[in-house]
């Protein structure tokens, strides 16, 4: 959830603007000699390129897009300009990248690899937005083809591997603290083409050369270290020896290079990066006013603690399973989303809690005081275990709750969608229960109908808009399906109008399976404004919430209890990627047979 405004043109440098060939069609890239664009009047030959003697600009492509854009492997260049972007203080500003090689400068079957540095961004008072805390990278990986997962790029080692005839993309991400001061911010991103780690190593040193230097090296460790000497003549001698073997090491002949450039031929210092880097420019407006760190909106997301324990083979209630929950916990609070884990029981019934931790333990407090937590959800632990035990822990959690601060960001999720007229009255009889300990509990209710088989009116939608009258007053937030309205915005004034805001109670929104395209949602492949009308409808439509059911609940899961999932397959075996992309050995062929029997034995 980034927010997304699209960067201007503003000057800078333009490149061939003209479309890429397609694989397959008219000669289209191969890893041999293919050039996707003109050159700079340079003849590069039909040798190896050598991308330390060739400016980057003649061997790739590259242009920036905005953040709501998706970067696909056929996205075709277009003209590189400067980058401007806007962003208050505590927002958070991206874009993207885009990368495409013109020819191959690598022998180990890609296209080539390239180098990612960024400047810090500096106003003219001399105030910084420092490099890996406040802008990072990440690289945009494709999830069945679409572009989609954001994964982080080694600071240490920014390196990313091009293949021919294809695009890539980097993600950019501006974090403006919130005591930034307002101005102008200007830096670089450089990318240049460098050496693939396979080339690298292929020009190693050979390993008996190898165990020389290092027995070298252990001589020089072992002259120098700290020691009673007997004479100064003694410490004298020794160190001697030591530098003498240091400068037998530096004449190495595959230490030649290092020489004629005074040991920075490969640091990619100021020099090598103006003589050869593609260089794009930078600017962010940080204006003067900062959003609030309480989201004046609660996105409350779910993330299931099962698929958790299943991805990552924790136990439940381990040392390693609170620190996958607090990790998880931790990340989605960052993008102003109030998290809560989730378990779900027979007939959609559901545990929902915030805070894996007891109300007194120490990490609760931490938990929900944080002050970007703009809602968190209580345990109501009776709904797997219902014992005297269970009701004495909850009773026990809920006055210990209730006495803090934070309590009024409390509320409990009890049902997934009831159905029917037996579910709603399980609701009921809960809250009877719950609003016995504190009558001021909040009760958080999500639904896209009525119940089934009452008389509460005589058409669905109808049935569906009466469900406050069911629900008085054992539920505050009610929190409808997007699906229900369809594009039928006129709808809300209906529902709105049967709740009772003098009592507490809420209208908050939700989306999952539906609706569908063209309506806003979060489904793979649809377009990155389309993710963002998420939000916005639920602004214009004047919903004082929004609940999302699952963020780590996808079709990915490779665990003996998952159904046998093909697609998943075909990925993790690489059989086949794309019509393009698929395997010509019969080795994945015989993988991918085994993972299918695996999967089915299970």
């Amino acid at each position: 959830m980034e927010p997304g405004d699209s960067n201007s043109a503003a000057g800078g440098k333009t490149q061939s603007a003209s479309a890429p060939p397609v694989e397959g069609v008219a000669g289209g890239g191969t890893s041999y000699g293919w050039v996707d664009g003109g050159l700079r009047g340079t003849s590069l030959g039909a040798g190896v390129i050598d991308h330390t003697k060739v400016h980057s600009e003649d061997l790739l492509h590259v242009w920036s897009m905005p953040s709501t854009a998706n970067v696909s492997q056929q996205e075709a260049p277009r003209p590189l300009e400067k980058v401007n972007l806007l962003a208050a203080r505590n927002e958070r500003e991206s874009f993207q990248i885009a990368l495409r090689p013109k020819v191959s400068w690598s022998t180990s079957g890609i296209a080539g690899s390239v180098q990612i540095q960024c400047t810090d961004l500096c106003s003219s008072s001399g105030d910084r937005l420092v490099v890996d805390q406040s802008i990072t990278l990440r690289r945009v990986v494709p999830i069945l083809g679409v572009p989609d997962a954001l994964v982080p790029i080694d600071p240490l080692s920014p390196q990313i591997s091009l293949y021919p005839g294809e695009t890539a993309a980097v993600w950019v991400s501006l974090n403006v603290p919130c005591g930034q001061p307002p101005g102008l911010y200007e830096g670089e991103i450089f990318i240049t083409a460098v050496k693939t780690e396979l080339d690298s190593r292929t020009e190693s040193l050979p390993k008996s050369e190898r165990y020389r230097l290092y027995r070298e090296l252990r001589s020089c460790l072992d002259i120098t270290e700290p020691r009673d000497y007997s004479s100064p003549e003694e410490m004298v001698q020794r160190l001697t020896s030591a530098s003498t073997t240091l400068r037998r090491m530096l004449d190495n002949p595959a230490l030649q290079d290092c020489q004629e450039s005074n040991g920075f031929g490969d640091m990619m210092d100021e020099d090598v990066m103006n003589n050869v880097s593609v260089r794009l420019k930078l600017s962010l407006t940080v204006w003067d006013f900062t959003l609030p760190v309480t989201p004046s909106l609660p996105a409350v997301f779910g993330i299931s603690e099962t698929v958790i324990e299943d991805r990552f083979c924790l136990e439940h209630g381990t040392e390693g399973w609170y620190d996958a929950l607090d990790h998880h916990f931790r990340w989605l609070l960052q993008f102003r989303i109030s998290p809560f884990f989730c378990r779900w029981g027979d007939s959609m019934r559901i545990l929902a809690y915030t805070c894996p931790w007891p109300a007194d333990h120490p990490k609760a407090n931490e938990y929900y005081s944080d002050p970007r937590l703009a809602a968190y959800a209580v345990p109501y632990a009776p709904i797997l275990s219902c014992t005297d035990a269970a009701k004495n822990s909850l009773r026990r959690e809920v006055e210990i709750l209730k006495s803090k601060p934070h309590w009024s960001k409390a509320y409990f999720y009890l049902w997934d969608e009831p159905l029917n007229v037996e579910q709603y009255d399980m609701i009921c009889n809960i809250s009877n229960e719950l609003r016995s300990y504190s009558p001021d509990v909040r009760i958080l209710t999500t639904y896209y109908c009525g119940p089934s088989g009452s008389e509460l009116a005589p058409s669905t939608f109808e049935a569906f808009v009466k469900v406050p009258n069911v629900l008085r007053p054992h539920t505050q937030i009610f929190c409808t399906s997007e699906w229900v309205l369809g594009t039928r915005e006129d709808l809300v004034k209906d529902i709105v109008a049967e709740l009772r805001p003098d009592l507490g109670e809420e209208w908050w929104t939700y989306v999952c399976m539906g609706p569908s395209d063209p309506q806003p949602n979060w489904h793979l492949g649809m377009r990155g404004t389309q993710h963002r009308a998420v939000m916005w409808r639920v602004w214009k439509e004047g919903g004082t919430g929004f609940l999302y059911w699952g963020t780590n609940c996808y079709e990915k899961a490779m665990i003996p209890s998952a159904e046998v999932c093909c697609l998943a397959l075909l990925e993790k075996t690489g059989m086949y990627l794309g019509p393009d992309r698929y395997t010509l050995d019969h080795g994945p062929v015989d993988v991918m047979r085994g993972e299918v029997y695996r999967s089915c034995r299970s």
